[in-house]
């Protein structure tokens, strides 16, 4: 077999262009794709500087990523929906369908899920791979191919917004403005929600936070946010959404919610435990949601951006090619040049 180019992880910001071989169909319902564009994702940005995320931890070489964009190579006989040349967006997530978790409609907490760029599954920085029919989406040339990429974290933010179960007249606020925290944003304004509070520290997340659908965005260094929203909605937030994985964000929301609200966890922190005030949660009642990625949400995150009612282009604030990958990544670690998502092209 022949050979492709794919990116490599190959120890602790350590990161290399290598020849590996020509993946190929195996199984009937198997799509051989060629992989256009891919977002560099928080989460890969973890495994780059410390090469691991809680207890999945990276064996070297490992290839990350897995929101990306590709066209339809090749199909196996068992294929339908999807045709050779057909533009796809790429649901990262490989479930089994068999499972318990899976037949009650959780394939995010699938027993044997596995998931494009998270150990053991290599992730889709290459030009090839071959993925599960179940997880391409036909763009049918509605969106762009930045567009399809970029579906992947807006199906998360409509995953979390669906969990927090909002009234058309809720309150919410956003505490991060990074692609997911944008993307929870986007979903929520879709959903007719206008009263939606961001917090955010960097400057021009904060301008695309406040330009593209925030009742109002705070900087927590040089304000009191928790005041400011309080002031401004008294009775209490019905739910805040803890997008940047830290205590502080998480404390921070929890002293805005109303009697009977809803802390929805969506970030993932770098340590292995987090603190709740207790007495904040049982005398307020409040409930407390943890977001596994997403579940049956990026055909609705395709349609939103498709019917304009989600627009996610100025969330791609930086593009790469392929050899330029690591000074994406480098870009991304240090929230450098006012990133917001990179694409890197393939």
């Amino acid at each position: 077999m022949g050979k492709i180019k794919a990116i490599a992880l190959t120890g602790i910001r350590q990161m290399e262009i290598v020849d590996v071989t020509m993946p190929s169909i195996k199984k009937d319902d198997d799509v051989l794709i060629n992989i256009k564009l891919v977002g560099v994702c928080g989460s890969d940005v973890h495994y780059y500087e410390t090469g691991r995320i809680g207890s999945q931890v990276v064996q070297y070489p490992y290839f990350v990523g897995h929101e990306c964009s590709a066209t339809v190579v090749e199909v196996g006989k068992a294929v339908r929906h999807i045709k050779t040349g057909d533009v796809v967006a790429v649901e990262p997530a490989v479930s089994c369908h068999n499972c318990d978790q899976c037949l009650a409609g959780r394939e995010n907490t699938c027993r044997n899920l596995l998931f494009l760029g998270t150990p053991p599954q290599n992730g889709c920085m290459s030009e090839y791979i071959v993925i599960s029919a179940d997880c391409l989406y036909p763009t049918h040339d509605e969106i762009s191919l930045e567009q399809a990429a970029a579906c992947e974290p807006l199906s998360i933010g409509l995953y979390s917004v669906r969990q927090a179960k909002l009234t058309e007249n809720a309150a919410i606020a956003i505490l991060g403005a990074g692609p997911i925290g944008l993307s929870v944003m986007l979903a929520a304004k879709a959903q007719g929600i206008t009263n939606i509070y961001v917090t955010e520290k960097i400057n021009e997340r904060i301008k695309a936070a406040r330009k593209n659908g925030a009742a109002w965005v705070g900087n927590p260094d040089i304000e009191s946010v928790v005041k400011i929203i309080n002031q401004k909605e008294p009775l209490g937030i019905d739910a805040y959404f803890e997008c940047a994985g830290q205590q502080e964000t998480i404390d921070q929301g929890l002293e805005m919610l109303k009697p009977g609200g809803r802390a929805v966890i969506v970030g993932i922190p770098r340590l292995d435990r987090i603190s709740l005030n207790i007495d904040r949660l049982r005398r307020s009642e409040i409930t407390v949601i943890n977001i596994r990625r997403q579940n049956k949400c990026l055909q609705p995150a395709i349609d939103l951006v498709a019917s304009k009612k989600a627009n996610v282009d100025f969330m791609i604030t930086h593009r790469f090619k392929f050899e330029q990958a690591k000074q994406a990544f480098d870009m991304v670690a240090g929230y450098r040049n006012g990133v917001i998502k990179a694409m890197i092209e393939f």
